[in-house]
């Protein structure tokens, strides 16, 4: 599950992130970045609703949007991951690095991407046994700080977060710094197209990302 769930991140080259309190503007949403081609998403713990949310997601994914993997973000303790695991997350997403979810996820062979900021969290990491990390804040990291890492953890994969836009200029810049993938959130679902739930920009959106990142990766 771990191995299938880095495999289809780093194919798509970007893993949409999202939060909305609104339980069928979610599943909206959602749709829309299934149908522009998106097999990994990461729904983000940043609300009340964000649990009843997911468990709803997991039902919709599971009888309209075969091969769709959910995962969870801005887990910041061992109780979300166990709620989230529980309610059927294909993968969790961090903010920083947490070993209690490290251990948890090692031990159902399920994919943690921990957020790690300096060389030493991702040191630890590493020797915890995790290959994809997410560079967060990516904006204040910037492109130099990958390019100067990489060829120290040559095994890991990194994937930025925070900043990275859906241009080219910009995605080009990432990966052509060394990243595996960019997470991208309030750049391509942006609150305007949500609060006006325009989910066809969104997919149309999503369908432009894919393509330049395919471009780029070539």
């Amino acid at each position: 599950m771990k191995q299938k769930a880095i495999d289809t991140i780093v194919a798509q080259g970007i893993l949409p992130l999202y939060f909305n309190a609104d339980e069928q503007v979610s599943i909206n949403i959602v749709r829309a970045l299934y149908q522009a081609g998106i097999k990994a998403v990461e729904y983000t713990n940043r609300g009340e609703t964000a649990l009843h949310n997911f468990k709803n997601l997991v039902v919709v994914r599971n009888t309209e949007l075969p091969g769709l993997l959910l995962g969870v973000g801005t887990i910041k303790n061992i109780h979300q991951a166990h709620d989230y695991i529980t309610a059927g997350a294909d993968f969790i997403v961090s903010p920083g690095y947490l070993k209690e979810v490290a251990d948890k996820t090692n031990s159902i062979n399920m994919l943690y991407v921990p957020g790690c900021m300096t060389p030493t969290e991702i040191m630890v990491a590493e020797n915890d046994g995790l290959t994809f990390i997410k560079l967060f804040p990516g904006n204040i990291l910037g492109v130099d700080f990958l390019k100067s890492i990489k060829e120290i953890f040559p095994k890991l994969l990194f994937m930025p977060t925070g900043g990275v836009d859906t241009t080219k200029e910009s995605i080009y810049r990432w990966f052509n710094a060394g990243a595996a993938a960019v997470g991208i959130g309030g750049q391509l679902i942006t609150k305007e197209l949500m609060a006006t739930q325009d989910c066809s920009t969104i997919r149309s959106a999503t369908k432009d990302v894919l393509t330049l990142i395919q471009s780029i990766k070539k």
